[in-house]
């Protein structure tokens, strides 16, 4: 059995499906998702390998055995979203583990996801958050593409590439219920800031693949589906998304306006510090005009790891565009 809490807290969707709090960080702040049909399981990201335990209680708590995972889901390769993956796939014996072309090759061999982690958090942090990464078997993977279908039971869960918060991105649209498994790239929305039945969301940019353009396409390309439900990481079930979507996209430009802003300064001493500040201001005007009652306490105790991690990445993006720059002046 692996390490880690045995109980994890969780919600029921709907006859078939549950959102399941991880209890990475705080509360509410990261989960996964379990899928049900026809006997056949499917977990949508899983975590880290600290949970793992959890969920596998979980099973036995609803009624299941791991012999009838059928898939494992991560829509991306951060370690929020995948870290236990690989033990978790260990622990069911007749599952795949599927995910992004791109991403796959990290799940069959973690050591590049594992240094990448330990330079942005320190490796006590590393550890104590996500645990030990344990490689993918290979003969049980599958490198999915953009547009193709899973079978859960007797219903179609549809794969989406979609960047802009990572390269190797993709969400998962489950036409049964009209769900869509959104992994990062709705972005975040904590239910703390929720104010008269309105969700407030924030762009990721997380370290290393922040893409703004393609952010953009992607969302054009979820809202599409049309779908009833967008099911976050970060946190939980978003009715209506269609009707919120602006608000993601709102954010996702004044990021990247305060990146080129400080890009003009022509100043990279200090840049991440400068990007956090500035980022966290934003936050804190938008946030109280949405709800005069927060304090810049709660919302900056709320959104601390999130902003410096969002300045990482941005400050990557700089980096990024001034060696593609660079390179065509060659």
């Amino acid at each position: 059995m692996p390490r880690g809490s045995g109980s994890l807290n969780f919600e029921q969707l709907d006859a078939n499906s549950w959102c399941i709090d991880t209890g990475l960080n705080r509360p509410r702040h990261t989960a996964c998702y379990l899928l049900h049909d026809q006997g056949e399981l499917a977990f949508i990201d899983t975590g880290t390998s600290n949970n793992v335990a959890g969920l596998l209680c979980l099973l036995r708590k609803l009624g299941f055995s791991s012999d009838q995972v059928r898939w494992i889901l991560p829509t991306h390769v951060h370690l929020d979203h995948a870290g236990g993956a690989g033990a978790l796939l260990e622990h069911c014996r007749r599952a795949t583990l599927a995910t992004h072309h791109k991403g796959l090759p990290h799940m069959i061999d973690p050591s590049r996801l594992q240094q990448g982690a330990m330079a942005v958090y320190g490796e006590e942090m590393f550890l104590r958050a996500f645990g030990s990464l344990v490689p993918a078997a290979e003969e049980r993977c599958h490198a999915l593409a953009d547009g193709e279908q899973l079978a859960l039971g007797k219903r179609q869960l549809s794969f989406l590439d979609t960047p802009g918060h990572a390269n190797h991105h993709g969400c998962f649209f489950d036409h049964h219920n009209a769900a869509l498994y959104t992994g990062d790239t709705f972005g975040l929305c904590y239910h703390e800031f929720d104010h008269q039945g309105v969700p407030w969301l924030m762009a990721t940019t997380t370290p290393v693949a922040f893409d703004p353009d393609a952010w953009m396409q992607s969302l054009d390309k979820m809202i599409a589906l049309r779908p009833e439900c967008a099911c976050l990481t970060h946190f939980g079930p978003l009715l209506q998304p269609d009707k919120w979507q602006q608000q993601l996209r709102h954010s996702i430009q004044i990021h990247t306006d305060i990146a080129l802003a400080e890009e003009q300064t022509g100043n990279t001493q200090g840049r991440t510090e400068r990007l956090a500040k500035a980022l966290m201001e934003a936050a804190v005007t938008q946030l109280q005009r949405h709800n005069p009652a927060l304090s810049r306490t709660e919302i900056e105790q709320t959104l601390k790891d999130d902003i410096k991690l969002n300045s990482q990445g941005l400050d990557i993006w700089l980096i990024r565009r001034e060696k593609k720059r660079a390179a065509n002046t060659d």
